[in-house]
């Protein structure tokens, strides 16, 4: 028997209220929201994947936290089953200190924050917001007082994309977030073609990281001054997504249809994750290059023992660009979360 997943991926909405370069999910709407899953089979969801053994909900926007009830809906059916819950924000909406004592009263088990530059201009300008810096600085603040207010023990984090933009300023960010901000870690994504653009990729081509041996030097730098604790084999990774980056400079343009892909296969998805987007579609992984099942209800177990097999084995030695996602990638970058 095929051992459980741990991460169950449910999508709550596709639009978002800024306008990131990186992302093109507020092109989106929810105009089709009548014919998305119901709070309820949601619910479902969650109980069948306590029962298969899963261990933690994410919740997958767009934004989760423009549908705030939809939310705290799904944090509360993770918190009865006794499954953790993750959830990526952008912030906005954390605008008062009320809504983070709800965040960590009823809210999700880990709360991680995206900032893609430690300056103002420069994260505004690639989050296509004015004021995106101070929403998530402000929302940061109401998080950490609250939880101390509280006694809560909610791991808050904040989340950056590693490319041209932020690499070379890499020490400064860890010095804002960690210590003028005060969050428990600084995640590091490693820049990826554009989430929802299926065309050319100008973002993608011309923020891809220009000298990989100074990059992997300035993380190194940042391990040891601030105690990280990197994983080794995560680097390696790093370093050779960046190269293979690098090797199809000039196909870039194209994004997810650059050809080829890594140098080496990084992602294990198919076995540990089931992606759930708002119809009821169940994938191992989020890309639509591998084939969904489409869930009837009170069978969660049998997609992953039997109806994924196919996609599984098409998934063995995948070396598509989103391999390097936090979400699905096999090595952790921490050894161990720093004391």
């Amino acid at each position: 028997m095929r051992p459980p997943p741990t991460h169950i991926f449910l999508q709550t909405n596709q639009r978002c209220n800024l306008r990131c370069t990186h992302c093109n999910y507020w092109q989106h709407s929810d105009a089709d929201r009548a014919n998305y899953l119901s709070l309820e089979r949601r619910r479902g969801l969650v109980k069948e994947f306590a029962e298969l053994g899963g261990k933690y909900v994410v919740t997958c926007g767009g934004e989760p936290t423009l549908d705030l009830e939809d939310l705290f809906d799904l944090t509360a059916a993770a918190r009865s089953s006794g499954l953790g819950c993750l959830t990526v924000t952008n912030g906005t909406r954390i605008n008062s200190a009320e809504r983070a004592e709800r965040m960590l009263a009823e809210g999700p088990s880990e709360i991680t924050l995206s900032l893609d530059h430690w300056q103002v201009q420069a994260n505004d300008r690639l989050r296509g917001r004015p004021g995106a810096h101070n929403a998530v600085c402000t929302a940061l603040d109401y998080l950490l007082t609250a939880r101390e207010k509280m006694g809560a023990r909610t791991p808050i984090y904040v989340m950056t994309i590693l490319s041209e933009d932020t690499w070379p300023t890499l020490d400064c960010f860890f010095q804002f977030v960690l210590v003028e901000l005060g969050a428990d870690k600084l995640k590091l994504n490693v820049l990826q073609p554009t989430f929802g653009q299926n065309g050319p990729d100008e973002y993608f081509q011309g923020s891809r990281v220009s000298d990989v041996a100074a990059c992997i030097e300035m993380i190194r730098f940042c391990d040891e001054h601030f105690g990280l604790m990197r994983n080794p084999k995560w680097l390696a990774d790093v370093e050779m997504y960046l190269r293979s980056v690098e090797a199809h400079a000039s196909d870039l343009l194209r994004g997810w249809a650059t050809p080829d892909g890594t140098h080496g296969e990084i992602c294990n998805s198919r076995d540990r994750n089931i992606m759930v987007d708002l119809y009821g579609k169940a994938r191992l992984c989020f890309s639509h290059h591998f084939p969904a099942s489409s869930l009837r209800g009170g069978d969660l177990a049998d997609f992953w023992h039997s109806q994924s097999l196919f996609a599984r084995d098409q998934m063995e030695g995948c070396k598509r660009w989103c391999g390097i996602s936090h979400s699905v990638r096999a090595s952790s970058s921490l050894r161990k979360t720093p004391s």
